[in-house]
């Protein structure tokens, strides 16, 4: 999972974009200008709008200019604002002439017209109220940037200052926290019990008593050497001051608040569809993260499809690794093998996913023509955020000075199965968000789409990357292709359990259950429940753009037969970054086009 700037999320259900066929109308080779400048005045003014309204987002995306301001998004009045200016930035964009834009700017456009639909129609909806979460929250995201190996650096004297800017602004983001949740209680927009009582440890943890046993202090504990002595002093009572006298009393406000008013008020069902305007909500929700139009009730279905084939591919592949039983008790048998669990430290999981870099590298030019210039490193996710976080990446800053991330998360070595390990780096390492998001720093694009993006096309491309492990024989281990499968079929469950929770009715214990059922989950069947019920509608992302980015192989090489190039294939899907998928049908029909 890439870790994405949510506010630019697109939606195609909410504006209608050029067909397919639109794509072969004739182009301009070259913008006329003033209609190329006007899109590109706006593009820079829209993106600023974003970066300048969510500062930690645009940190986490990689434009670390704003490393010193919090925001304050869950403000009313600050979120009013802003969606006034998205109404402003479409008028001015439909003023634009798009058909004397060229090819690469109508692109720009239709991403604009897309981003900016999605995030008007998001006001009906207030979010707003339910600012914090057990997988996000802006105290644990600020704890996790305390290490400075993370989207915020801390190395220089100014960047000190900048993180302790941020905490400094903390206690105020937590008031209007606060403010907003008894809103919230007020209007039955709560998070559900489950999600607080998973929160709640976190913020204790981070309630110390004493500036020094915060992780808030790390900075201070690796002051460098070579700041000069004035420098360090100030800068270490400045932290000390700054926590023992706002942020960590902020913190214990907002533990407090969360264990003895909010937490007793929140509620027992698990989906949005037991919120005010719950189902229609859940329907953007969806929009939103898939960009399609499909409804809760249709991918259900798909989902439910798509475990069926799966596990038709369990039933061949179970006897090569020893099983006889039905093919649904796969993962199940597989989970209870001890040959599938041979690690005794964090080290031994991290030589692995090292070595498999390593014969990564002989293997992806075959398939690539294009590969990033950033290199890719490889990262134990840090222990505050380890029991509920993801195997994540995060990209390249903009500079090329921090290079892209694969952050693994082992929370107990022991138990840690390798039948995984080689489609999950597909996904998170490389050909999968390396690939794209390495490649989106060094694309010519303008910054609104160099930092934003959809998850339909990043997570659907990663999922995809995975199936290319069969293609390069890393998955003539049966072991590892039940890896490959399984993790497949997660994406397919996620199908089925997101849209349970969420339009259907089922209840957090429900969705376990299934999950237990069909994957052979313990303990992460919890977790991963939790995780839809925090941001619905994100899971469905991975299998909705996996599928299209694979339709769309199979037309290409169905049409253009022993002229299809897959390099050339992987080029058209990369080569002009994030695109919602109706964008990118048409962008890879032309091309098809334009080969014939």
């Amino acid at each position: 999972m890439k870790r994405i700037w949510p506010a630019l999320l697109a939606a195609a259900v909410l504006l209608q974009v050029p067909a397919a066929g639109a794509a072969t109308v004739a182009v301009p080779a070259v913008s006329a200008a003033p209609a190329s400048r006007q899109l590109q005045a706006l593009g820079d003014a829209y993106y600023e709008a974003m970066a300048r309204f969510d500062p930690v987002a645009a940190t986490q995306a990689g434009d670390n200019r704003y490393d010193d301001q919090l925001g304050m998004t869950i403000a009313p009045g600050a979120r009013a604002r802003q969606f006034a200016r998205y109404r402003q930035f479409s008028a001015r964009l439909r003023a634009i002439p798009r058909a004397r834009l060229a090819r690469a700017d109508r692109l720009s456009y239709d991403t604009l017209a897309f981003e900016l639909a999605t995030l008007q129609a998001q006001q009906a909806f207030p979010d707003h109220l339910l600012p914090i979460e057990h997988m996000a929250s802006m105290p644990v995201l600020l704890a996790n940037f305390a290490g400075g190996d993370s989207s915020q650096p801390i190395a220089s004297v100014r960047q000190y200052e900048a993180y302790l800017s941020r905490l400094s602004q903390l206690p105020g983001w937590i008031a209007q926290a606060i403010a907003n949740m008894h809103a919230g209680m007020k209007s039955g927009v709560v998070q559900p019990k489950a999600l607080m009582v998973s929160l709640l440890p976190q913020l204790k943890s981070l309630a110390v008593a004493t500036p020094e046993a915060s992780v808030y202090y790390l900075p201070i504990n690796a002051l460098p050497a070579s700041f000069p002595d004035a420098d360090k002093r100030r800068l270490t009572a400045a932290y000390r001051a700054t926590l023992a006298r706002h942020t960590l009393p902020a913190l214990a406000r907002l533990a407090s608040f969360i264990e003895n008013d909010y937490l007793p008020a929140c509620r027992d069902s698990a989906g949005y569809g037991a919120l005010p305007n719950g189902a229609a909500w859940y329907r953007f929700q969806v929009a939103r993260h898939t960009t399609t139009s499909m409804l809760p009730e249709q991918i259900h279905e798909l989902g439910l499809q798509e475990v069926a084939r799966i596990q038709r591919q369990f039933a061949e592949l179970g006897p090569k690794l020893g099983y006889a039983g039905e093919a649904s008790g796969l993962p199940v048998w597989v989970a209870q093998q001890p040959q599938f669990y041979p690690f005794k430290t964090d080290a031994d999981v991290q030589a692995v996913f090292t070595a498999l870099n390593a014969q990564l590298d002989g293997k992806l030019p075959a398939l690539f023509s294009v590969l990033p210039k950033a290199r890719l490193d490889l990262q134990l996710e840090p222990e505050l955020s380890r029991a509920t976080a993801s195997n994540h990446y995060s990209p390249p800053s903009g500079d090329g000075k921090r290079p892209g991330v694969f952050w693994s998360v082992v929370n107990d070595a022991g138990k840690y199965n390798s039948t995984g390990m080689t489609t999950l780096f597909l996904h998170e390492g490389k050909p999968g968000h390396h690939f794209h998001l390495a490649r989106m720093v060094e694309l010519p694009l303008p910054d609104f789409r160099k930092f934003g993006g959809n998850n339909a096309y990043t997570e659907g491309w990663a999922l995809y990357a995975e199936s290319l492990g069969k293609e390069m024989g890393l998955f003539d281990d049966p072991a590892q292709y039940f890896g490959h499968l399984n993790a497949e079929l997660l994406r397919a469950v996620r199908l089925v359990v997101d849209t349970g929770l969420h339009a259907k009715g089922w209840s957090r214990e429900q969705a376990i259950a299934y999950m237990r059922d069909t994957l052979g989950f313990g303990a992460r069947a919890a977790s991963e429940t939790e995780r839809y019920m925090a941001w619905p509608g994100q899971a469905l992302s991975y299998k909705i753009g996996q599928l299209k980015i694979a339709e769309l192989r199979q037309r290409a090489a169905d049409r253009l037969g022993a002229k299809f190039s897959l390099p050339a294939f992987h080029e058209v899907i990369l080569g002009d970054g994030t695109l919602p998928l109706s964008l990118l049908e048409a962008k890879v029909d032309q091309w098809i086009s334009e080969q014939q």
